[in-house]
């Protein structure tokens, strides 16, 4: 487990999870899957790619996670194509 990634629905994160959040965690599992801090050239593009791939089923997670004993509803509304653009 990657120490750096944090848990990121409620109750542990108090409000819902930021674009960036989900951004840093997905970073953060890539890396340490791949070994790599940083991509070489050659591998920038695939790496990017994963990078997109994980943050994507990230908020699919979240959106559809339901947390129980919750007094709200803890299902992320999903943003209005923020963000959506990175991969490909």
């Amino acid at each position: 487990m990657c120490r750096s990634i944090k848990t990121l629905r409620p109750p542990v994160l108090p409000e819902e999870a930021t674009e960036d959040d989900i951004h840093a965690a997905a970073l953060q599992y890539v890396r340490k899957v791949s070994g790599f801090r940083a991509p070489a050239a050659h591998n920038r593009e695939v790496f990017e790619r994963a990078v997109a791939e994980v943050a994507e089923a990230t908020r699919k997670l979240l959106d559809g996670l339901e947390v129980r004993g919750s007094s709200a509803t803890t299902r992320r509304t999903a943003p209005a194509a923020a963000g959506s653009g990175d991969a490909a």
